[in-house]
């Protein structure tokens, strides 16, 4: 069937702007209101999927009352009896998505970075205090304003509509799959820790010109995002604060948890680190690629609080001559034996224990089995270790 010229009996099709595997859009205008607007017209295929359309529905309503200058209002949805095409009315932006910014600049500056995901940022933290998640951030989603520059975020409402769809288990969703978070990239629900994730891995590819993990498939991305690290930016861009680097790479921890409580916070850690300034959060971050934060984790930190980049230190402070035993009691103490510390000794237990097991699963491993999944033997404290040792061997024993 060919494309309507007119859908929903008001908005004329004029030219196609972009095209998916789910949906075509155009540039149109709204005969009644006088006005320009974008239609998003979906794949005939999909008008079948009963379900798909029934979800869509669903989010289409979530999406519209959704109102927020950082967010591409929703205006009008509905199926189109004619050519029996289901469509979506939305805000038009004159301007250019952050796709196509990569596609000609390759990599952004520092403050261009920073003004695009802040002002995402903004829409997210509207969006998840509303209840609604997008589940799809990337780049090609983030729209840049002509006439004044503001950032706008794209297509809520369909990504979740589309989740469990035949079309996202084939090659459709291998294009967006970089910035699917990892629980997303194993088959867990999304929330608003997932879309911090997704703009983060766009942040880092905005100064990288490259994707925290290169891939060449589903499975290999996520095995990359449970066992490798994230380079730092600074490795590729040396002009980039450090501490802008430690920002973006806390929205990239692997642990839902340990990214930032809120998009607000990110936002506010990214303007701190443009600055040379840390926050919470960046303070808790361990350069070698890890949240640790004593105490709880980052849900429970006030990340927006700007802090000094170098803690202060405290001068050693003097003995208390009351306190410093006379010689000869010195002299005693010092010819008694020491006690051994009882947790220095665990630890030494705990290391063998390690040791021995790790043999032990070498050991299985060599024998020709295979596991079926991926266990991260190396995290965590010697205990922990030694925890999930013991279960690694018990799941992968004849």
């Amino acid at each position: 069937m060919s494309t309507p010229t007119e859908i929903g009996g008001r908005y004329a099709l004029e030219r196609r702007l972009g095209a998916g595997g789910m949906s075509t859009v155009f540039l149109a205008h709204d005969a009644v209101l006088e006005r320009n607007v974008a239609v998003k017209l979906l794949a005939e295929h999909l008008s079948d999927d009963e379900d798909f359309v029934a979800r869509f529905r669903r989010e289409a309503l979530a999406a519209a009352r959704l109102q927020h200058p950082n967010i591409v209002q929703v205006f009008d949805s509905g199926e189109d009896e004619p050519s029996g095409r289901h469509f979506i009315v939305m805000e038009y932006v004159n301007g250019p998505s952050c796709a196509d910014i990569l596609r000609s600049q390759r990599q952004l500056g520092v403050e261009q970075t920073v003004d695009i995901v802040r002002g995402a940022c903004h829409g997210l933290d509207y969006a998840h205090r509303a209840g609604v998640v997008h589940r799809d951030v990337k780049p090609g989603n983030l729209l840049v304003s002509d006439e004044s520059g503001t950032i706008k975020l794209a297509d809520f409402g369909i990504a979740k509509a589309a989740e469990q769809t035949r079309i996202t288990q084939v090659g459709a969703v291998l294009g967006t799959a970089a910035y699917l978070s990892p629980e997303q990239a194993t088959g867990e629900e999304a929330g608003p820790a997932s879309d911090i994730y997704s703009l983060g891995v766009c942040a880092y590819q905005f100064l990288t010109g490259r994707l925290p993990h290169e891939y060449s498939s589903l499975t290999e991305l996520a095995l990359k995002q449970q066992r490798d690290s994230v380079a730092p930016i600074t490795d590729y861009r040396p002009d980039v604060p450090e501490e802008l680097d430690r920002a973006i790479r806390v929205a990239l921890e692997r642990d839902p948890t340990q990214r930032y409580a809120s998009a607000l916070t990110m936002a506010a850690a990214l303007d701190a680190g443009a600055r040379g300034e840390q926050t919470a959060a960046t303070q808790a971050f361990d350069t070698t690629g890890s949240t640790q934060f004593l105490g709880g984790d980052l849900d429970d930190v006030d990340a927006t609080q700007a802090l000094p980049t170098r803690m202060p230190t405290r001068a050693p402070r003097r003995p208390d001559p009351a306190t410093v035993p006379p010689p000869a009691r010195r002299d005693r103490d010092r010819a008694r034996p020491a006690k051994k510390s009882g947790g220095g000794r665990a630890k030494w237990v705990a290391l063998a224990l390690i040791l021995v097991l790790a043999a032990v699963a070498v050991a299985i491993l060599v024998s020709g089995t295979s596991g079926s999944g991926y266990t991260d033997i190396n995290a965590g404290s010697p205990r922990d270790q030694a925890g999930d040792l013991i279960q690694y061997i018990r799941e992968h024993r004849r």
